[in-house]
């Protein structure tokens, strides 16, 4: 099958085209496709510059999930079934070689295959599944390091099957996308990774890590204002009600907890950063 790399973009050029220019050349990758999720205008022009890539331009951002899903029915419409990989624009590659061992991991039983992720110098090596009671915990500032450390996989073996891989890089076989109707458009942003392992854990295929393989995910480390950190945890927690309620099987009382300790950590943060904005 031939192999296709699709890279989501919102207003990051520089990144984009870093990463298209680092892979180019690489014989393993069939095409190359940049879906910029509707950029300012600015950044929409100098994506014109890049011409080792087909650059799609979407009208309206509708989120992370829909950029993959619009890039991937392009790609599936013109090249037929292939493995699609799928990136954020900050990402560096090491070498070729990395994506063919990636590539090479994959059989009939196999829905992704993901590298290890390296985000300074922290490892995301996939996760579990978190039930309910994982999600409620997670609410509270206090609990929630915890909950994700024990949600964490200490990987053994070079290639282990885990249930949940880091969105911002991996290859799916674009005929598992298909079979499981695209990813769940539903959430803008958080929690597409969760959905999808969930449809992917339903036709019984796998997940794989292989950690002879490293990624780097070259993300800003920028300090976000208070305003938009608050925008940015409210988008989390619906993301986090709506897989609850329609994935993780949360009865009423779970669902209630969720929201419960979501409005007390969202009321507790929003003070905290008046406070800090006032003391500023």
């Amino acid at each position: 099958m031939k192999t296709c790399f699709l890279i989501v973009n919102y207003n990051d050029y520089e990144n984009t085209n870093k990463l298209v220019s680092n892979i180019k050349d690489y014989k393993c990758i069939d095409k190359i496709i940049v879906v910029d999720n509707n950029s300012k205008l600015e950044e929409k022009e100098l994506l014109k510059n890049i011409s080792s890539a087909e650059v799609l331009y979407l009208e309206e951002n509708k989120g992370y999930s829909s950029a993959i899903n619009y890039g991937s029915k392009y790609l599936i419409n013109k090249l037929g079934d292939c493995y699609i990989i799928v990136s954020n624009a900050d990402i560096i590659i090491n070498s070729e070689k990395d994506i063919k061992k990636l590539i090479s991991n994959f059989d009939n039983n196999t829905a992704i295959v993901s590298p290890i992720i390296n985000e300074h110098g922290i490892y995301n090596k996939g996760w579990k599944l978190p039930k309910p009671k994982h999600e409620i915990l997670s609410n509270i500032p206090i609990v929630s390091k915890k909950i994700k450390k024990k949600l964490e996989y200490d990987l053994k073996e070079e290639i282990t099957k885990v249930d949940v891989v880091s969105g911002c890089f991996f290859i799916i076989d674009s005929r598992v996308l298909e079979s499981i109707d695209y990813l769940d458009e539903n959430v803008f942003l958080y929690y597409e990774e969760n959905i999808l392992s969930v449809k992917i854990k339903k036709i019984n295929k796998d997940i794989l890590i292989d950690k002879t393989v490293e990624i780097i995910h070259n993300h800003s480390v920028t300090i976000d204002k208070n305003l938009k950190k608050i925008k940015k945890y409210k988008i989390l927690k619906q993301s986090q009600f709506y897989f609850n309620k329609k994935y993780n099987n949360a009865n009423i009382l779970e669902l209630i907890l969720l929201k419960l300790t979501y409005y007390i950590t969202y009321v507790l943060l929003y003070v905290y950063y008046i406070v800090l904005d006032i003391l500023n």
